[in-house]
């Protein structure tokens, strides 16, 4: 008997990593923010924001990059928004689930 040989997969997910990253300290924002983080969650939703909009461009999904360079302006740490309360602190995890959804979803075709 041979083992069974590996099929490598098809699809390449780049946005993966990114979107788990960002997507874990989004979950974590509120007791980061409490704790006196708040500019690296700020820092991490915005570069990784970009990070992932730029995979979006790499495999024509057009309809996240809008979102994503959204993401990238709310939670832009150069001239932040005063933003905080409830809206807020629901935002971040709304947030770090469409980076998960994004990261599940585009995918290039592999070379």
């Amino acid at each position: 008997m041979s083992p069974k040989q590996r099929v490598p997969s098809t699809y390449q997910r780049n946005a993966l990593a990114p979107s788990l990253v960002a997507a874990a300290i989004l979950f974590l924002a509120p007791l980061l923010v409490q704790a006196g983080w708040a500019p690296l969650v700020l820092f991490v939703a915005s570069i990784f924001g970009l990070i992932i909009a730029w995979f979006a461009v790499q495999a024509r999904h057009w309809w996240w990059v809008p979102i994503f360079v959204a993401v990238a302006v709310l939670w832009n740490p150069v001239m932040p928004f005063p933003f905080s309360g409830v809206v807020w602190e629901i935002a971040q995890p709304v947030a770090a689930v469409v980076f998960l959804a994004a990261g599940a979803t585009i995918k290039v075709i592999r070379k």
